[in-house]
């Protein structure tokens, strides 16, 4: 890895080298005060688009019996600072070709701009068929510009699912053409329009086209959130639907319902061979010594969980159709399509009723009454017992069967049913599914603070933690215990670890210790300052930085208590003041409490839809601001 990155940075100054060598002419002055414009307008931008304009049409390949897509996009770059250096790239899979991707500039003469076409790598995925050209761009000056002209044909217009108008640098100018002819039905969904400046025109063209125009003034940039919502539900975007086209007076299905959505999944699955003979034995030995049908079909489900690593597979019609579940099994790795597969193959031959699963997660904003191919990044297993759906998800390593990750708590999915298709919601847990309790009792001894702590995860909050801690490699797992019950800080020692059977995720996660806080103490004459909060939840959650509603990775419900006992002698001059925050989405408060010979602090955030929205940001901050001033006051015993 380090090697290509020098490797790239040493390409990087070359070709930087080679446009400086490059005699260039001032910009103009209209592109200088343009440059200016734009910049008061993006002040923390230092590249815009001018315009950044697609035109779309179609063309029918009677050969393949498909429709296909032809996109042309013109963008015209300019630089808003005093310099910059940018990659610009486009994308291409076994679906797609990328015809031409041309560069020129007006302030030089330069015309053999590299432009380079490798394949797309990703952390995240373990192979995919996507391809990338690009090319590297320097703008040694302010105002300097590039114009770029990208053709790309889709050899499938099932494939060509959105437009959006929001991208990775702003534009003055965002258009987008859609030229559909009278021979092919598609539907232009407008989503996401509300408080943007879009306007769209409707005209004839040729041979009864109908020429579709929106065109967005002043786009900002794409924003830069983490934990921020899928771009379906905050960006404008137009959704294609394209429903059937007419051949020589022959009307030809595309997705014109969710039936024909199925249809098309299914003919993939359909495809499989699913020889099952390796797998057989394996089914046969976990379910031998089990007692009840529901205990069988959690014994696979856990060995799937346990076994088969998920690592996502993105490789053209792969990116669609089930891997055949014999290689999944053999290979001890697949994808949430081959894992389901697996799944539904193992409690069949337990003599279950096992179908595939599709749905999309929370990342996507649509349900499957929207025939698209975008609707939906996941798959499933579900399972009839007792007449009644059991959703699996062999992804989700640790969550106990009847459990479900927050992403798709509440979706719609797709159950296959023979020529027919079933739709289910997943079922909805509530924050308090997911508590976390903890307890601390202390004294102090030495000038420091000592005692036991008791922690109880339920729901998410175990699995996610044993998922992790069974992640990592075993001569490190109590290494990774005392660094997480310490939180890293090299002044808390934990000592004498006591936790619940780690590998069964039908229980809660319990975990008992002794605890000893140097540095949290000081003495001044007949006082003593303590900084009782070891864990200063939510300490960092500002959200004065964003533009989005801030998503967690699954609904909170902390329930935290100091108890600290009080040296004999001394009495309570301060505490910190109570504080607390409720509305519909969220509940937090932080509770100072005397009782007799102690000082009781409670904690109890509860976060009821795992996210908090920009309308509430405010009031968030607000609460965060206390909470942090809660945590730098101190504690005063004083003697007497």
């Amino acid at each position: 890895m380090k090697y290509f990155f020098w490797s790239f940075f040493a390409l990087s100054l070359i070709w930087s080298r080679d446009i400086y060598a490059q005699k260039h002419k001032t910009p103009p002055a209209e592109d200088v005060q343009l440059a200016k414009e734009l910049s008061e307008l993006f002040p923390d931008e230092s590249v815009a688009y001018v315009e950044n304009y697609d035109r779309i049409s179609f063309d029918l390949d009677r050969g393949n019996d498909k429709v296909t897509v032809n996109q042309e996009t013109t963008i015209y770059l300019l630089n808003l600072d005093s310099r910059a250096d940018i990659h610009h790239a486009s994308f291409y899979d076994g679906e797609s070709e990328i015809t031409k991707f041309e560069v020129e500039s007006k302030n030089q003469k330069r015309t053999d701009y590299r432009i380079k076409d490798e394949a797309y790598t990703s952390d995240e995925l373990f192979h995919n068929d996507v391809r990338v050209k690009h090319v590297y761009l320097d703008f040694p000056v302010n105002a300097f510009t590039y114009d770029i002209e990208i053709e790309k044909e889709i050899r499938d217009i099932k494939y060509f699912t959105n437009m959006y108008f929001i991208e990775e640098y702003p534009a003055a100018q965002r258009k987008i053409e859609i030229e559909i002819p009278s021979w092919l039905y598609l539907e232009l969904r407008e989503l996401n329009f509300e408080n943007y400046d879009i306007s769209k025109t409707v005209i004839e063209g040729k041979n009864g086209t109908k020429i579709h125009t929106y065109v967005m003034k002043m786009a900002k940039a794409h924003h830069e959130d983490e934990n921020a919502p899928g771009p379906s539900h905050i960006y404008p975007h137009i959704m294609i639907l394209p429903q059937s086209y007419t051949d020589n007076g022959e009307e030809k299905k595309i997705f014109k319902t969710t039936q024909d959505l199925y249809n098309w999944y299914k003919s993939l699955v359909d495809e499989l061979e699913n020889d099952n003979s390796d797998i057989i034995d394996k089914v046969q030995q976990l379910t031998r010594d089990a007692a009840t049908d529901e205990d069988k079909i959690r014994s696979i489900y856990y060995w799937i969980q346990d076994n088969i690593r998920y690592i996502a597979f993105e490789d053209g019609i792969a990116g669609f159709k089930p891997d055949e579940a014999s290689n999944v099994y053999n290979k001890r790795y697949g994808d949430c399509k081959g894992m389901a597969n697996l799944t539904k193959q193992m409690l069949q031959i337990a003599g279950f009723d096992a179908r595939l699963t599709w749905i999309g997660t929370k990342r996507i904003a649509y349900d499957y009454s929207t025939p698209n191919l975008s609707v939906d990044n996941h798959m499933i297993c579900t399972v009839y017992l007792n007449d009644k759906p059991l959703f699996l998800d062999g992804t989700e390593h640790f969550n106990s069967m009847g459990e479900f990750a927050d992403r798709i708590q509440g979706k719609q999915v797709l159950i296959e049913n023979g020529d027919q298709f079933i739709l289910e919601n997943i079922p909805v847990s509530q924050a308090d599914f997911n508590a976390e309790e903890i307890q601390y009792d202390l004294e102090l001894i030495g000038g420091s603070l000592q005692g036991e702590v008791s922690k109880n995860f339920q729901g998410e909050s175990r699995s996610s933690l044993l998922s992790y801690f069974h992640s990592l490699k075993n001569d490190r797992k109590d290494e990774f215990l005392e660094y997480y019950l310490s939180n890293g800080n090299g002044n808390i020692n934990v000592t004498s670890i006591e936790t619940s059977n780690l590998e069964d995720r039908d229980l809660d996660l319990n975990v008992n210790y002794e605890i000893t806080v140097q540095n949290a103490v000081s003495e001044f004459d007949n006082e003593i300052y303590i900084d009782l909060d070891i864990d200063k939840e939510l300490a960092n959650y500002h959200m004065k930085e964003r533009e989005t509603d801030f998503i967690f990775n699954f609904k909170k419900d902390l329930h935290s208590t100091f108890k600290l006992k009080i040296p004999d002698g001394y009495k309570v001059s301060h505490i910190p003041e109570s504080i607390s925050l409720k509305n519909d989405d969220f509940q937090l408060s932080v509770k100072f409490e005397q009782e007799e010979g102690a000082i009781v602090y409670k904690k109890d955030f509860r976060i009821e839809n795992a996210k908090v929205e920009t309308k509430d940001f405010a009031e968030w901050n607000g609460f965060i601001e206390k909470l942090n001033n809660v945590y730098s006051e101190q504690i005063i015993l004083t003697k007497g």
